[in-house]
């Protein structure tokens, strides 16, 4: 009879309880579960902070999966008790509270950090992040104050945090410092529709905005900008991105580079140590959203059941609704040189579709897609870019849906 093994995962975000949930679906009995998470809660859905900084849901909407659940499952389960050393030889794990966790088997799904750049005036009263309830909690206190706040990052993190405090009633400033919004996801036409978007819902978008310092005397009391500007607000928030945590592993002597590396089974260099999600880098790509996170705890999972299974990347899609505006943007989205655009737009309505069609080995395929205001055709689009399908036969009617093709087909 084969001896149980204590599989221990460091990290209670969406990458590792999805992980989870695929090993007690896959080697049911196989393991003993451990899982550690540094915050107080149980694993929630980031992707819905800024609707429960708005006020359109509740704490409870969040929640992926409570206390009993892991208990029912025989996982232990400890929170609010961060990792902070790791001994590869000894494989063993110790925590803030002192507690040393052994291990046979050691998943890393330890996420990432909010990106918080030491310009003066960074450390004053008023300064925040968004990244988890306790940043929420802490705009929540903002709000009430009813005085403008200064987002800083015209990324999707950024807007979200903005559109969420506008919801709860708090004047916005948006700092962005490139000269469109969302430049990795969306084309320059996307971009400034969104922006229109953004201002009727009350947000002041300020672009190509390099901040200098953030003013005040103990407390915050605007942004000075590198053009001499100078914007008022009594809290800043900065949104401008997130930046993997690899402490625990680089501190271990485990291979990291801006993540911690892994190979096509999501294996460290380490003979039982893997990685997944924000703080893995496989292939050079560091993938900061929850779908390729996914798909690697997918397949760690099955390697642990003894299936043969392999990560090999993910072409990037997002595919969400921006400040309640829907919008999706995947593959080459930019296009240029060799690629052609068929676009259907009506200045009229508040929708447009761009897609991008490469031709290669004589045949056509699509390449990428941005969609605003009408994206329901979004993952079909995906289907053909990640698949290669030949477009040929189908290009006329391509930009009408995949309901228009088949029915022309």
């Amino acid at each position: 009879m084969r001896a149980v093994e204590h599989l221990l995962v460091i990290g209670n975000g969406m990458a590792g309880l999805r992980f989870v949930e695929e090993v007690l679906q896959r080697s049911p009995g196989r393991y003993a579960l451990s899982v550690v998470g540094k915050e107080p809660h149980p694993a929630y859905n980031r992707v819905l902070l800024s609707s429960l900084l708005a006020g359109d849901i509740g704490e409870d909407d969040i929640r992926l999966r409570d206390p009993a659940w892991y208990a029912d499952n025989g996982i232990e389960l400890m929170t609010g008790d961060a990792a902070v050393q790791l001994d590869v030889r000894a494989r063993t794990v110790r925590l803030e509270s002192g507690r040393t966790l052994t291990y046979d088997r050691l998943v890393l799904a330890t996420g990432s950090n909010p990106i918080r750049p030491p310009i003066p005036g960074h450390d004053r009263e008023g300064v925040l992040t968004f990244r988890d309830q306790a940043d929420i909690a802490a705009m929540w206190r903002l709000a009430a104050t009813g005085d403008r706040a200064i987002v800083i990052g015209g990324g999707l993190l950024g807007i979200e945090a903005a559109y969420g405090l506008a919801r709860a009633g708090v004047p916005v400033t948006l700092l962005h410092l490139m000269d469109r919004l969302m430049e990795r996801q969306l084309d320059p036409r996307a971009a400034a529709m969104l922006q229109q978007a953004l201002a009727a819902r009350g947000i002041d978008v300020v672009l190509e905005a390099d901040t200098a310092s953030i003013l005040g005397d103990g407390r915050v009391a605007g942004i000075a900008l590198k053009d001499g500007r100078q914007i008022e607000g009594r809290s800043v928030v900065f949104a401008i991105g997130i930046r993997p945590e690899t402490t625990l592993a680089r501190d271990a002597g485990i291979p990291c580079n801006r993540g911690i590396l892994v190979d096509d089974g999501l294996s460290t260099e380490v003979p039982g140590v893997y990685a997944l999600g924000e703080c893995a880098e496989h292939r050079g790509m560091v993938y900061g959203l929850v779908e390729p996170a996914y798909a690697q705890g997918k397949v760690l999972a099955a390697r642990l059941a003894g299936e043969d299974a392999a990560y090999e990347g993910t072409i990037l899609a997002t595919n969400l609704k921006v400040s309640g505006v829907p919008v999706f943007s995947a593959g080459d989205f930019l296009g240029g040189d060799g690629s052609e655009d068929i676009i259907l737009s009506d200045p009229g309505l508040p929708t447009y579709k761009r897609l991008i069609v490469r031709r290669t080995d004589g045949v056509q395929r699509l390449a990428g897609a941005v969609l605003f205001g009408d994206t329901g055709d979004g993952l079909w689009y995906l289907d053909l870019i990640r698949s290669g399908t030949p477009i040929d036969g189908m290009r006329a009617d391509l930009i009408f849906g995949r309901d228009f093709v088949e029915v022309a087909a």
